[in-house]
């Protein structure tokens, strides 16, 4: 019934135009904030997942690192009841440091890898690898997969014909104690096999080889590594496995999943995304202001309406939920228009990329789009709930009119 009042009173001809056309800018407004939110949050939502694919090439699902140092020991006992857990697909062992890569006069400091042979297994590095292949050798022959950036930092060639100076690489040595710093470092020649590109913090600081190696050089005990890599079942119960290995390492261990990886990456795109939301909900507090003025001048309208309302026993707060009825009305107009738009120019997004990046120089030349429900419901909910706000003034202010019939 309220509904089939409102609908009458919206489409009715008014007194004055002014109020019909500030009913249909409160409208317009509301769709245009509307599919502004879903737009952008759909827009966020691509970029996360893109930025989530690039790192999830070089980040596993688990990582263990020590809760203090740089190193820690696994036992031969513990590696084997880590990979008997239900869910565990490979492990794989690091031993990590910073070096100096020196090819010539070039040379550039860079994060070593060392790797052991699983390592294909619980990262997706060698489907990023876009010159030579992922060779890693061992410790008397090593080979390295570089980072992009860090082959155009030291002019590394891959061609041993134009690659005419010898690559070397120099390490920290551990538990060495000398007076002399050079006795404290360690030099060897290294191969490099591969160029991988995934993202600039990476390529412009990784290279990976054996972890044979790394260990060799800086004299690093068997059992001792920088870090463990884990790659899940994808229908692995993670927090139970990441429970199963803490309880089976002890408390001087952390368990990082891919998210704890890099955090403050992930925080800061949540922050971002969240933020613009809560700018373009101003645009719907706006239209809130035109929306308590069309609604102000409908009660002076209805003056009459109302009046014969109450005297055919209507109440005050029936009176109030007709025009509330009417604000959810302008509300729900609005936003239907707005997220059926947005819906409509994303799904064109997908299927024709016409939207373009400018610049050039990212990995995609269009901005990805991701639809999710329950940025719909978010963004639905939002303007119904401002939506009612707003109408709630003029419609307490209709519900308190005095009678008046001549």
């Amino acid at each position: 019934m309220y509904l089939n009042f409102a609908w009458r009173y919206f489409k009715a001809k008014k007194s004055a135009n002014a109020i019909n056309i500030i009913a249909w800018v409160t409208a317009g407004v509301i769709a245009f904030a509307t599919s502004c939110q879903i737009l952008v949050l759909s827009v966020f939502n691509g970029f996360e997942d893109l930025v989530k694919s690039m790192y999830s090439s070089f980040y596993s699902d688990i990582k263990i690192i020590p809760s203090s140092g740089k190193t820690f020991i696994i036992t031969h006992l513990q590696s084997n009841e880590i990979k008997k857990i239900k869910g565990v697909d490979a492990v794989s062992f690091i031993a990590e440091e910073k070096a100096l890569l020196q090819n010539g006069p070039a040379q550039s400091v860079i994060q070593l890898k060392g790797v052991d042979s699983n390592f294909y297994k619980v990262s997706g590095l060698t489907t990023k690898i876009t010159e030579g292949t992922f060779k890693i050798g061992d410790a008397d022959n090593p080979k390295a997969v570089l980072g992009i950036g860090v082959q155009y930092a030291t002019g590394i060639n891959l061609d041993p014909a134009l690659n005419l100076e010898e690559t070397t690489v120099i390490l920290p040595k551990w538990n060495v104690q000398s007076n002399d710093p050079l006795t404290s470092l360690s030099e060897g020649v290294i191969t490099p096999s591969g160029i991988f590109t995934i993202q600039q913090e990476f390529d412009n600081s990784y290279a990976v080889t054996n972890i044979d190696f790394v260990k060799q050089q800086m004299g690093i005990a068997d059992n001792s590594f920088s870090s463990v890599e884990i790659k899940l079942n994808p229908n692995a119960d993670e927090d139970k496995i990441r429970k199963s290995i803490q309880k089976l390492l002890g408390g001087n261990y952390v368990i990082q999943s891919r998210y704890e990886q890099n955090a403050s990456l992930y925080r800061t795109m949540k922050l971002e995304k969240w933020i613009i939301y809560a700018v373009l909900t101003l645009i719907l507090v706006i239209a809130a202001f035109n929306m308590i003025s069309a609604l102000t001048m409908l009660v002076l309208e209805k003056k009459q309406d109302i009046s014969i309302l109450q005297s055919m026993g209507a109440s005050n707060h029936q009176v109030k939920k007709i025009f509330l009825s009417e604000g959810l009305l302008l509300g729900v107009i609005g936003s239907v228009i707005g997220i059926s738009l947005a819906l409509v120019i994303c799904l064109l997004q997908i299927k024709f990329k016409f939207i373009k990046l400018q610049g050039g120089s990212f990995l995609i030349d269009y901005f990805p789009v991701k639809l999710l429900p329950a940025d719909f419901l978010l963004v639905a909910a939002t303007a119904m709930a401002i939506t009612i706000l707003a109408s709630w003034l003029p419609a307490q202010k209709a519900s308190q009119q005095p009678i008046l019939l001549r």
